[in-house]
């Protein structure tokens, strides 16, 4: 793939950007100075996503995707992304992307609504982003809720953790949030709260991504980080290292197989 100058000016720009972001989702928050090889590689992917994207949109008229990024390497568990947002390309353009990230350092999480390049522009694990395109029927319910800030937080709920119960209300992580957005847009006469969208979810035949976490682990990850939590799982899933949460592998799987959205596709920019 040919390699995409950045302007200095871009450059710049993108370096305060990333200095003073104070939340992140979907990676560690180590406190690392950006590079302009990094702030390069995140706006060459912002970039050329973009341009898929507008492709995507000249050709069938997409104005919604579910989007997603590598933050972590979490491939011990069996996953590839770490953190999704919802993007939407207004009227006029460009596009942005809505998603719930986790104050540093904190157990709160807020919605934020960004740039490709801001959502690209952080210390990846792997420069690849993913999306999927939903149905028009998934699109057209969903394009209001994104785009009206207080639609957008009925769902918000700030308590934070990165491994929150996936069928639990005590914590809500960025994942989830997303995904009881969408029950939120599809029935928005029988769903006003998290419990009703995770009931919508279940009908619907989601299934979380199931992850083997031994108790040292989740002893170590309570104790050292206040983003990660472990007392809203059932004692016997949690007593049996089963963490159930919302994934990003898990998510797509479900959308293609509930038919409410096509296959994912992926973009990579090499090392």
């Amino acid at each position: 793939m040919a390699r995409t100058t950045v302007p200095l000016t871009a450059l710049a720009l993108a370096a305060l950007l990333l200095a003073a972001a104070p939340a992140h989702a979907g990676r560690s928050c180590e406190a690392r100075k950006p590079t302009p090889q990094l702030i390069e590689r995140g706006m060459q992917l912002a970039q050329q996503t973009a341009a898929a994207l507008d492709a995507e949109h000249a050709r069938s008229g997409t104005r919604v995707v579910v989007l997603g990024r590598a933050g972590q390497d979490l491939g011990k568990y069996g996953l590839r992304y770490s953190h999704l947002g919802w993007a939407y390309r207004s009227d006029a353009g460009p596009w942005r992307v809505v998603h719930k990230l986790n104050e540093c350092g904190s157990a709160v999480g807020h919605l934020y609504r960004q740039g490709l390049g801001e959502f690209f522009l952080d210390d990846l694990w792997r420069y690849e982003a993913v999306w999927a395109v939903p149905t028009p029927e998934v699109q057209q319910r969903l394009l209001p809720v994104l785009q009206d800030r207080a639609l957008a937080r009925t769902l918000q709920h700030p308590p934070y953790s990165m491994v929150s119960y996936a069928w639990g209300r005590k914590y809500q992580q960025s994942n989830q949030w997303a995904l009881e957005t969408l029950a939120l847009a599809m029935e928005p006469a029988s769903v006003r709260t998290r419990d009703q969208a995770q009931a919508w979810l279940q009908f619907k035949g989601y299934e979380p991504s199931a992850l083997k976490i031994g108790a040292l682990t989740r002893l170590g990850g309570r104790v050292g980080a206040a983003n990660i939590a472990f007392d809203d799982h059932p004692s016997d899933k949690r007593f049996a290292d089963r963490i159930e949460t919302v994934t990003v592998d898990s998510v797509l799987a479900w959308l293609q197989r509930a038919q409410l959205a096509s296959a994912a596709q992926v973009l990579s920019i090499k090392n």
